[in-house]
């Protein structure tokens, strides 16, 4: 064949003008193109190549977008957003003003609906179909595709639950390839893998029991077979499961043989899949290493630890406590409420407990932090990893949000270290035993400290420090943007007129040194990296006004808006709390 099918493709109606058998030639022109651009673009990898036949079958026997078409997560939508009108803008994927690493509805029609976080698909088709059935559109189809490890989530039990009484016009598809971004755990995947391996009679089915018409498991990179099950499927009626049997990674060697590294590689050979080495030599550890590295050395000591965390193992180095304790740390799956109500069950017991979960993940489980650990008062010491901007994955991901709605609640302490040895401290000092829930928040990436495993301290709890003395303006920050602070600074005009001060807690806040800062000073400046609507600053303002200190008060923060993905530097300079943007601002004091 002298052109190539998928430069004619712009969108779905032009896929269905292709031949079955030109099928097999697609995919394999979709893996070459998308191996290409993110092994110089960098992003999310093996996922999209495990389910590169199943995009190109959905779109080609359903009627997308009449027909509704939802991913879950969204890490596996590469090969749908190039088949629907983005191949020629995909090298912006994840960049500042390109497209979203994610489906977005405002991004394309194509894209039903946004998610970021996992398990959200069943529960949104089935919206999307009793809708549809409201509306009398009977015929219109709604797909969900959900993985194994995100099937797990209470979430999407409920959505099953509710679907297997209903009539909605569902179609669930379980694209089940035994890993998350780590491998996936527990009772429902051994369940799954003896479906696959054929141990389980078809009337000792989970699905068929939840009234849903069960098919599968088939091949998902058989093309044949997934056209015929997709065509029968779609003149039924009713909830309907295909359970998809893929190999994340398909069609490169090396992201089949390791998974979790290819899930999100950075960049590497596209001809060899060999990932081009980052030298770590002579850099500062990533903060969650040094949290897993900290939690290994501390539970050595205390036998009392307990490390928690919902299908993160890799990505917040709770996997060093897993290799090293495994009889200690359990990895739980995507069920981040269930994470915070076991720590707390632990906690009764005299555990000291680390629920380490993503910033962004934890709004998952509110209710749970409140009710079954604040309300009871229980120490548990939640690790927020990836708490601020975080880069990349954009307005889904963002760890912001977590000052805000944790300084609201009674009991919690919130703590954000500036930097490694802090953290290390803090973390020494919550399993000494606090009176209190804390949350500890630390920034996605690498710190400033090659030289950070020194011995222990007990740090102060609600204690702020003065970095830097001043006349008539004083800055205040909470966290790792201090370290912006400090560079914007040192090269300010006014040096001399600005103070700075750290705040380590926020809560309990410091009222005796922020006192004296609004006795001495004309100004403040508070500096968060989250949110300024409920966050650091404004708690600040609201002790300044409360107690009728004659200062005025100016917040630097994330604005009330959605920051779009683009690198941290990139977002901080739309936040205007960049070492730029900051420096303008006290040189004009």
């Amino acid at each position: 064949m002298s052109e190539k099918l998928l430069q004619n493709i712009q969108n779905p109606n032009d896929l269905r003008k292709l031949h079955p058998e030109e099928l097999p030639v697609l995919a394999k022109e979709l893996r070459d193109f998308i191996i290409d651009v993110v092994s110089r673009k960098e992003g999310h990898l093996g996922a999209s190549l495990g389910v590169i036949e199943l995009t190109i079958a959905l779109h080609y026997v359903f009627n997308t977008p009449e027909d509704l078409l939802v991913w879950d997560v969204g890490h596996q939508a590469y090969g749908h957003k190039i088949l629907t009108g983005r191949k020629d803008v995909f090298h912006t994927n994840r960049q500042l003003h390109g497209i979203s690493g994610f489906p977005k509805r405002s991004e394309s029609i194509y894209d039903t609906f946004g998610v970021g976080h996992s398990s959200t698909a069943i529960s949104a088709a089935l919206g999307m179909a009793l809708a549809s059935n409201l509306k009398g559109e009977t015929e219109k189809q709604h797909i969900a595709v959900i993985g194994d490890a995100s099937i797990a989530s209470g979430m999407a039990f409920e959505g099953l639950n509710h679907a297997g009484v209903t009539d909605a016009n569902l179609l669930v598809i379980l694209n089940d390839n035994a890993i998350g971004i780590d491998p996936s755990v527990g009772a429902l995947k051994e369940y799954l893998t003896s479906v696959k391996a054929g141990k389980n009679p078809r009337e000792n089915n989970i699905i068929k029991s939840l009234n849903f018409d069960y098919s599968g498991p088939i091949d998902g990179h058989d093309f044949e077979a997934l056209l015929k099950e997709l065509n029968r499927l779609k003149h039924k009626k009713g909830p309907k499961f295909l359970h998809v049997i893929t190999t994340k990674g398909k069609g490169m060697q090396l992201a089949e043989e390791d998974q979790v590294k290819y899930h999100a590689p950075g960049k590497f050979n596209p001809e060899t899949g060999e990932i081009l080495p980052k030298s770590d030599e002579h850099l500062p550890p990533k903060f969650q290493d040094v949290f897993g590295l900290t939690l290994v050395e501390l539970a050595r000591q205390n036998e009392k630890i307990i490390g928690i965390t919902p299908a993160m193992p890799t990505g917040s180095s709770m996997k060093f406590m897993m290799d090293a304790i495994p009889e200690r740390a359990f990895d739980v799956g995507i069920a981040e409420q269930h994470a915070v109500t076991l720590s707390a069950g632990m906690a009764t017991q005299g555990m000291v407990v680390f629920c380490n979960i993503y910033s962004t993940f934890l709004q998952r489980a509110y209710d749970q932090v409140i009710h079954d650990v604040a309300l009871q008062n229980l120490p548990v010491i939640f690790c927020l990893d990836r708490a601020g901007l975080v880069g990349e994955d954009g307005a889904t991901h963002h760890g912001v949000y977590d000052i805000a709605y944790l300084n609201c609640i009674p009991n919690m302490m919130i703590c954000a270290p500036k930097d490694e040895v802090e953290l290390r401290n803090i973390l020494y000092t919550a399993q000494l035993g606090l009176p209190h829930p804390i949350a500890i928040r630390y920034p996605r990436g690498r710190g400033v400290l090659t030289n950070w495993q020194h011995p222990f301290e007990r740090l102060e709890i609600g204690k702020a420090q003065m970095l830097q003395k001043g006349t008539e303006t004083a800055v205040v920050s909470t966290g790792f943007i201090a370290h912006n602070i400090t560079a914007a600074l040192k090269d300010s005009q006014n040096p001399d007129r600005l103070s700075h001060y750290h705040f380590p807690f926020v809560k309990p806040l410091d009222t005796e040194t922020l006192t004296a800062i609004c006795k001495t000073h004309k100004h403040l400046i508070t500096v968060e990296d989250g949110t300024v609507v409920g966050g650091f600053g404004s708690l600040v303002a609201s002790f300044v006004t409360e107690n009728n200190f004659p200062v005025s008060v100016k917040k630097l923060g994330v604005p009330d808006s959605f920051i779009e993905q683009g690198t941290v530097s990139e977002q901080q300079q739309i936040c205007g709390i960049d070492v730029n943007s900051l420096r303008t601002i006290f040189s004009s004091r």
